[in-house]
């Protein structure tokens, strides 16, 4: 077996290294010493994109939003599956990883970042997704190792409750916020129904090759608003009642 040759490395802006790893035809990008994500193992990442883009098939001047970049698997697959009227917006936190799919990992994937509809944006998802209103009609994440797997703890954020409800707020009604995982957690899945998704999971084969370890992508729709009453009361607005009118009585 041929043995690992070391490409490139970076630092995340809370400093954890970042690895850029070649075997044969295989790359591989570690975080902190613990392995990322391999080319090898792309066909979650597609399916992350095919499952979380599927409603905008007939979507007109749609706009998806994919954060991270990684080795550019979501972001192909993104453009490939959508009409070509929609935009991919493609949030990445550490400007090395770009470079890297530029340089050294444009091939794999068909170089997204070269088509005409990608729009690179060079920091960290949460802000974009914080800066959004009813923007995107599918966010798309694919950050560290999902939401019970953190290699990074600042990208907690981007899985707690405070955190879906941001991405709630930036999706279109009707919107999908689609999110991969290296294993589940049924703590998110009850995270995601407590802010209004219609939530199911959806276990995805992490190869190619249709063999070995599962992955998980949760497709979340955004749900109706909440009702007013229920709006009142969780502002401490005491709740509406219904009063019947008084009947009326003869004079006679």
């Amino acid at each position: 077996m041929q043995p690992w040759q070391d490409i490139a490395t970076a630092h995340a802006p809370d400093t954890t290294l970042l690895e850029l790893r070649r075997r044969g035809d295989e790359y591989l990008i570690r975080a902190g010493g613990h392995d990322l994500m391999s080319s090898r193992d792309a066909s979650s990442s597609r399916a992350l994109a095919e499952l979380g883009c599927a409603h905008l098939s007939q979507t007109k001047a749609g706009r998806v939003l994919v954060g991270g970049l990684g080795m550019g698997f979501t972001a192909q697959a993104a453009l490939a599956t959508t009409p070509r009227c929609t935009t991919i917006d493609v949030a990445e936190l550490v400007p090395a990883v770009a470079e890297w799919n530029q340089k050294w990992l444009a091939d794999l994937a068909g170089s997204p970042l070269e088509n005409s509809r990608t729009n690179l944006i060079m920091a960290d998802v949460r802000s974009v997704i914080a800066e959004s209103r009813e923007r995107y009609h599918a966010i798309l994440l694919d950050v560290d190792n999902g939401p019970d797997s953190l290699t990074h703890t600042s990208n907690k954020g981007l899985y707690d409750s405070d955190g879906i409800q941001s991405a709630r707020l930036a999706l279109r009604p009707g919107g999908v916020l689609a999110v991969w995982s290296f294993s589940d957690d049924p703590g998110y899945s009850r995270r995601l129904r407590s802010a209004g998704f219609n939530v199911r999971v959806e276990r995805v084969l992490g190869s190619k090759k249709g063999r070995g370890r599962h992955h998980f992508i949760w497709m979340a729709e955004r749900g109706d608003v909440p009702e007013r009453s229920d709006v009142r009361r969780r502002s401490g607005a005491p709740p509406r009642t219904k009063t019947r009118p008084k009947r009326r009585t003869s004079s006679r």
